[in-house]
């Protein structure tokens, strides 16, 4: 199966406005009791969300999983630091991208996969503001073109 495969629960959308995005990786996630039962009901959100690397292991901060409701006092917090699982050679290429200027990892997606939750991240180099209008308008000319090839064919 290839990877971002699987029942999509949360999308970050602004990451691909927002960075390049250069490679993407799949991660497994390490959760506390209630959590997954939350992302199975899609609540969740990655929008502020981002990774960082410390010790040699990667977290994945600001994804807020909000608590479930048949969880009383067994819920988490929902914007707790998650590990995110992966094998140490990536990790190492991880290390050494982000060590460049501009580079950062984000989390693109969030999917259920054979039963896991997993996170695609991906290394994203930023965009700077005139790359992010220029991203706007190839994507809007793109629509016009698909417009009008529409309209022709009726």
């Amino acid at each position: 199966m290839p990877k971002g495969t699987g029942k999509v629960v949360a999308q970050n959308k602004k990451a691909n406005h927002d960075y390049f995005i250069e490679e993407t990786y799949e991660a497994g996630i390490v959760l506390q009791g209630t959590e997954i039962k939350s992302i199975r009901q899609g609540r969740i959100n990655l929008k502020d969300s981002f990774a960082r690397i410390s010790n040699g292991e990667v977290f994945l901060n600001n994804a807020h999983i909000s608590p479930y409701e048949q969880g009383n006092r067994y819920n988490h917090d929902p914007l707790r630091e998650r590990k995110l699982l992966l094998h140490k050679n990536q990790i190492n290429k991880l290390i050494g991208e982000t060590k460049q200027q501009g580079y950062s990892i984000v989390p693109l997606k969030m999917y259920l996969k054979d039963g896991f939750a997993k996170v695609l991240i991906g290394l994203g180099k930023g965009k700077k503001n005139y790359d992010k209008r220029e991203t706007l308008k190839k994507k809007e000319a793109k629509r016009d073109m698909e417009r009008a090839f529409k309209d022709n064919l009726r």
